[in-house]
């Protein structure tokens, strides 16, 4: 039994790197310019086969793959972080408004910035994404003292995010054309402006946010089985759950930043993820 679990394990696993890998090689090769295997190959190589090619592979088409798998990934997280702290399986950063929210900010951010600045950095993003999410954390805990019904703190999730979709489009009526362009470009979700900068910037957050839930995988694993049953083993509930909150607040803010708000994927894949291997075990999820 245990052989055929440990195999299972390993089995999913490859599985995933084989489809990544199949992933990865398509996205290299997928664009409107039809480029051939050796052309690809001379260019990940540093050889010269071309400015426009070189330019099309190096400045486009492999920032946003990487940007995708990051990204991906870190959204991905969040939204298992998430299920863990509520003890919900549909709890998610857009369920429960925390994408909303980081949109929010960020929309108000750029609009209000956009006429003193000429370009507004990573870093200006992904504050103003931060303070968007715990904002909508916050109200969203603060909520949950009083209604001890988890459906209910999901709707009441749902309903924040439609009001900060709301203020969002309301500030955005009253933005430059310019602005109006970018905003709604960005708020669908898309890797397009993914650049070299960008991929670095989010690489970099995104395995410190990995590495630290990572090492929380233990507590994790006790607190999925109930508060009572982690505070026996010693876990201060009241940090973990704060560490929780703000790890996640931080990747779904990152992804937001650079990506704008994506729904489906921080719920989708951790289900996914656990019925590929059959375990929960947080250090292998």
């Amino acid at each position: 039994m245990k052989r055929t679990r440990t195999l299972r394990i390993w089995g999913g696993f490859l599985l995933l790197l084989l489809l990544l890998f199949t992933f990865l090689i398509w996205n290299i090769f997928a664009g409107s310019v039809s480029l051939s295997a050796s052309e690809i190959w001379r260019i990940l190589l540093g050889s010269d086969a071309g400015f426009t090619q070189s330019q099309i592979i190096m400045k486009i088409r492999l920032p946003r793959l990487l940007s995708a798998l990051i990204l991906g990934g870190a959204l991905s997280l969040s939204g298992y972080l998430l299920q863990t702290f509520f003890h919900n399986p549909i709890a998610g950063p857009f369920v429960l408004g925390i994408s909303s929210g980081a949109k929010m900010v960020v929309g108000i951010t750029t609009i209000l910035l956009t006429p003193y600045l000429r370009t507004i950095n990573s870093l200006v993003l992904i504050l103003s994404a931060f303070v968007g999410s715990l904002l909508i954390v916050s109200m969203v805990l603060l909520f949950s003292q009083r209604v001890r019904n988890m459906s209910m703190l999901l709707v009441i999730g749902i309903m924040v995010g439609y009001v900060c979709g709301a203020i969002t489009d309301f500030c955005i009526t009253f933005a430059k054309e310019e602005d109006i362009v970018n905003l709604t470009s960005w708020s669908m979700g898309s890797f397009s402006g993914a650049n070299w900068s960008s991929v670095t910037t989010a690489a970099w957050i995104c395995l410190l946010g990995l590495g630290a839930a990572w090492l929380l995988s233990k507590p994790i694993g006790a607190y999925a089985l109930g508060e009572g049953y982690a505070r026996s083993l010693g876990i201060n509930i009241k940090l973990f759950r704060a560490l929780l909150i703000l790890l996640s607040s931080l990747l779904s803010a990152c992804v937001t930043a650079f990506a704008g708000p994506i729904s489906f994927v921080g719920i989708a894949v951790p289900h996914i993820t656990r019925s590929l291997l059959k375990t929960s075990r947080p250090v292998l999820v």
